[in-house]
């Protein structure tokens, strides 16, 4: 049901984002407690603030509204993904190449599953990650379809 929710969610939503120099970044459809929650993350070149938020926001419950797809009552929340933004699409970490990532594996990878350092390279199938063990710096290739999630890193020097 989330799944379909979310499909149908994301073609509502791409246009409206097109139309305003935006992109989608995650559409989360859950129920917390007693409460389902439509989540929708957006961003753009020069940043999403809370008047784009709305915004967007406005336009998606119009069309939500006209065609009805959830049967429960839901809150809808439009926001930006933040500084620890969810990587998810190809065109995502290639846009991430030279930053901090973390990234989760379905299996290990050099006996790890959990890899935080500079994102190196993605050459569409394989990211490389430039990670510290102690006090040596260390490059790691992994596949793109083992990654379980993937988000950017902030780190405090």
């Amino acid at each position: 049901m989330s799944k379909k929710v979310t499909q149908i969610v994301e073609e509502l939503v791409i246009p409206i984002l097109t139309e305003l120099q935006m992109e989608l970044v995650d559409v989360e459809y859950v129920k917390e407690g007693k409460d389902w929650f439509l989540r929708v993350f957006i961003d753009s070149q020069k940043g999403v603030d809370i008047e784009d938020c709305g915004t967007v926001s406005e336009k998606l419950s119009e069309k939500l509204d006209e065609i009805d797809p959830i049967p429960y009552n839901y809150f809808l929340e439009v926001s930006s993904p933040g500084a620890e933004r969810p990587l998810k699409k190809m065109n995502d970490f290639e846009k991430a190449i030279g930053k901090q990532v973390y990234v989760k594996t379905y299996e290990p990878i050099d006996g790890e599953k959990i890899f935080e350092g500079e994102l190196a390279s993605f050459d569409g199938s394989i990211i490389t990650i430039n990670i510290m063990v102690k006090t040596r710096k260390k490059s790691v290739e992994i596949p793109y379809e083992k990654i379980a999630n993937a988000r950017l890193a902030v780190t405090f020097h």
